[in-house]
């Protein structure tokens, strides 16, 4: 990361993933569920599920679908959201290609 001044202040450009820019263990995985949990929000949005609604859907309990609202997903696993997404009626596509550097990535994108 490259740290530069701007108007007196130091500003450090950010690596695109906020969790290893604070040193977070688990940065990749954190990002990916973040990534996850925005988009079943999206989808809770779209389909005009309040939280009870989205949660039997989605097979889990409200107070974890409250959790999750809320940023706390520590509790739930990448697949489990995935899970989620797919009760939800979206379809997820996990694509492996060769990386670029020695050490591969994962990644969301979503459409």
């Amino acid at each position: 990361m490259q740290k530069r001044i701007i108007d007196g202040v130091e500003v450090q450009d950010s690596s695109g993933n906020v969790y290893a820019d604070l040193g977070l263990p688990d940065a990749e995985k954190l990002k990916i569920k973040t990534g996850l949990v925005v988009e079943i929000r999206k989808a809770m949005r779209t389909l005009g599920l309040n939280q009870q609604a989205a949660a039997k859907r989605m097979g889990i309990p409200q107070p974890k679908v409250s959790g999750m609202m809320r940023g706390d997903f520590t509790n739930l696993s990448e697949r489990k959201l995935m899970d989620c997404l797919n009760r939800l009626g979206y379809d997820i596509e996990i694509k492996i290609r060769p990386a670029a550097e020695p050490l591969g990535h994962l990644t969301l994108a979503s459409s």
